[in-house]
């Protein structure tokens, strides 16, 4: 049904204020995804019409959208699009920030340590003296990725782990804040064989130390770029230091939209969100910013790639890598980051007078508020 947006809202404004435990009953929920479906294409027209303004716009095999030179296309996110998916290595239960778009914000102290000399691979523990037998006995990945949470806060016990990857041939990239990376141990890094590094440069607005380490990073490591989540305050901290940024020598720039999670949706509130394939919800600014830094990107000629890291591809990430273990057609992890959907959440959005629905019909007998909706 095309629920109109004063519907949608009369409705979402019900359902905000429901207990949470309580359920939605069938008719009701076929209206809550009817108000899903309206917001999420409204969305979706608006940022269509943006990517038809970016005259170099190019994919990946259909899969995820860039611009600027293919061949500085992280590597990483090939494997992870293209081959045996990303597969997480994790180790470091903490982190040296707090960042508001993190995803453990404010249950950072919470998280579960690993185990003492241990590796967390495909949900088994593992020691650096493993590593040799899982790579003789498992199907050798296209590449990994060191996550969770912060590596430069014991990196030197990485580098042996990197050697034995970097040996089997498996690309290998990390995620880092930058703020620990010095010159000796970016070219410990690099010597190991870390193949691509990448800075989530949002964490500190942009900071002019790890500016300066992503330019050290380059002399050591084949491929460094920019992952950061796509927020108001890093585009326009980017935008103040942009000059610096790509004299860096840098390959890319991951424009991750931000999705939200119980840990730090209490940020977001009073932001205008959507529900992406009744999974992530996001604010609708996200990936409008990625647009435009990628059209920017695209007129000024910037030397580099830059990734439109969305959650479309967030999603196709998820069925390829599903696909390649063999599983069912159409299989898939990707869902609702929520127990429960946070209707109040979505009130903004509903109430904001610029945002309007494509398209508007009635509410069908059955489904109006005189109704008995079950």
């Amino acid at each position: 049904m095309k629920i109109s947006k004063e519907d949608a809202l009369m409705w979402f404004s019900f359902f905000a204020s429901l207990p949470p435990e309580e359920a939605l009953l069938p008719r009701q929920q076929e209206i809550a995804y009817a108000v899903f479906a309206q917001i999420e294409a409204a969305v979706d027209a608006e940022n269509e019409r943006r990517m038809a303004e970016i005259k170099g716009l190019q994919t990946l095999e259909g899969r995820t959208y860039f611009t600027g030179d293919a061949r500085r296309f992280p590597e990483g996110c090939r494997s992870c699009l293209l081959g045996t998916g990303l597969s997480a290595i994790r180790k470091t239960n903490r982190c040296n920030l707090r960042c508001k778009f993190c995803y453990d914000f404010g249950a950072m102290d919470e998280q579960p340590p690993i185990g003492e000399g241990m590796w967390e691979i495909g949900g088994c523990k593992f020691y650096e003296k493993d590593i040799e037998i899982l790579l003789s006995v498992s199907n050798r990945p296209t590449g990994v990725a060191y996550v969770y949470l912060e590596p430069f806060l014991e990196i030197d016990a990485y580098y042996g782990v990197i050697e034995k990857f970097h040996r089997a041939g498996v690309h290998q990239h990390l995620y880092t804040n930058g703020t620990l990376a010095t010159e000796e141990n970016l070219r410990a890094l690099g010597e190991a064989g870390l193949d691509e590094l990448r800075f989530n440069l949002g964490a500190t607005g942009c900071a002019q130390s790890v500016i300066d380490a992503m330019h050290t990073a380059k002399r050591y490591i084949p491929q460094v770029g920019i992952e950061t989540p796509m927020t108001p305050a890093f585009y326009e901290a980017f935008w103040r230091n942009k000059e610096q940024i790509l004299q860096t020598g840098i390959d890319f720039i991951n424009c991750a939209e931000l999705h939200l999670t119980p840990n730090n949706i209490g940020n977001y509130l009073g932001e205008n969100l959507y529900l992406c394939r009744q999974g992530y919800i996001s604010p609708v600014w996200s990936r409008r910013l990625t647009l435009q830094l990628m059209q920017a990107a695209d007129e000024e000629g910037w030397d580099i790639a830059v990734h439109d890291c969305s959650n479309r591809t967030k999603f196709v990430r998820d069925l390829n890598l599903r696909a390649k273990e063999g599983g069912w057609f159409g299989a898939s992890s990707y869902g609702c980051e929520f127990d429960a959907i946070p209707y109040e959440a979505f009130l903004p959005i509903l109430q904001d007078d610029s945002f309007a629905f494509l398209e508007e019909e009635p509410l069908p007998v059955g489904y109006r508020p005189q109704d008995v909706v079950l």
